[in-house]
């Protein structure tokens, strides 16, 4: 008699790496705008492999309790967590950048300003650099990277925040930086950098995107009801910090391009222009000071 092999109901469940990975990307249809894309970083950080990892397998069958570890992160992303804290991390620079929620996920559109502090900061020159609301770090760590040189201060109001930005430095082995806990300019009374830049909360207080983004820290979007406040007191405060014909770099939304010109023209800024982001939307202004 032929033996007649019994399935299980944990096997019966059962799908393979492909299967599962189609099933979530169209259970997130509708809460992501890259379902497939979160369905393999997800897939990818339970099963410990990379996307072309996940292609390569994609027959082999995706173990029971891997599947419901990997059905429960898919519905915490259905309810609007962010793929970064579901995978602890996230890529900024081609820097592998730890990301938890107590920081607000880096966005490719900040790149921007990384790309214009490397075009004022000459690789065989010391300077310093002051980074202002620093959260995870990915502004400072990414100039730190490309400018051994250049003495890097990361400045931030959260310790929560600090903690993720100063493991960071550790994990990638960035140690020409000097974290300081407090708000904006207090933590560097007194003293001067070459380079100021700043990614400040921005956001509108009755911006219905911050609906969107409920699982970010409020205190890294919003910090009063237009959303220039904080882009206003870092624009104040920025001459006093800076040495002569240093530079301030500030992002903004989309349409404070105009406000953030005029901010700075107010406090003795010149050469001020504006940079669109990929969107080819105007998405970080700068401007020079001179003594």
């Amino acid at each position: 008699m032929t033996p007649t092999h019994r399935i299980r109901p944990s096997d019966a469940q059962a799908h393979t790496v492909a299967e599962a990975l189609q099933n979530a990307a169209r259970s997130l249809q509708g809460h992501s705008d890259s379902p497939r894309l979160d369905a393999e970083l997800l897939l990818g950080k339970i099963l410990g492999l990379s996307r072309s990892g996940l292609i390569a397998r994609g027959s082999e069958l995706c173990a029971g309790d891997r599947q419901q570890s990997y059905d429960r992160l898919i519905e915490q992303r259905r309810l609007g967590a962010p793929v970064a804290y579901l995978t602890g991390n996230r890529e900024f620079w081609s820097l592998n950048l730890r990301v938890t929620p107590a920081v607000l996920v880096p966005r490719p559109e900040t790149e921007i300003l990384v790309e214009l502090a490397l075009q004022l900061l000459p690789r065989d020159q010391s300077a310093s650099v002051l980074d202002l609301g620093t959260g995870s770090g990915a502004v400072a760590l990414a100039i730190a990277s490309e400018r051994p040189r250049v003495m890097v201060t990361g400045v931030d109001i959260s310790p929560p925040a600090l903690e993720v930005a100063i493991q960071n430095s550790r994990d990638l082995k960035l140690s020409h930086i000097d974290w300081r806990l407090g708000d904006w300019f207090t933590p560097v009374s007194g003293e001067r950098f070459d380079l100021i830049v700043a990614n400040p909360p921005y956001v509108a207080a009755a911006d219905p995107a911050l609906e969107q983004l409920m699982a970010e820290p409020r205190i890294a979007l919003c910090n009063g009801p237009t959303g220039l406040e904080a882009l206003a007191a870092i624009a104040a405060g920025a001459a006093a910090h800076l040495h002569d014909r240093g530079w301030l770099i500030l992002e903004h939304g989309s349409n404070q391009a105009r406000s953030v010109a005029q901010l700075l023209e107010r406090h003795g800024f010149t050469c001020i222009r504006s940079h669109v982001d990929l969107s080819s939307k105007p998405r970080v202004t700068l401007g020079t000071i001179h003594s």
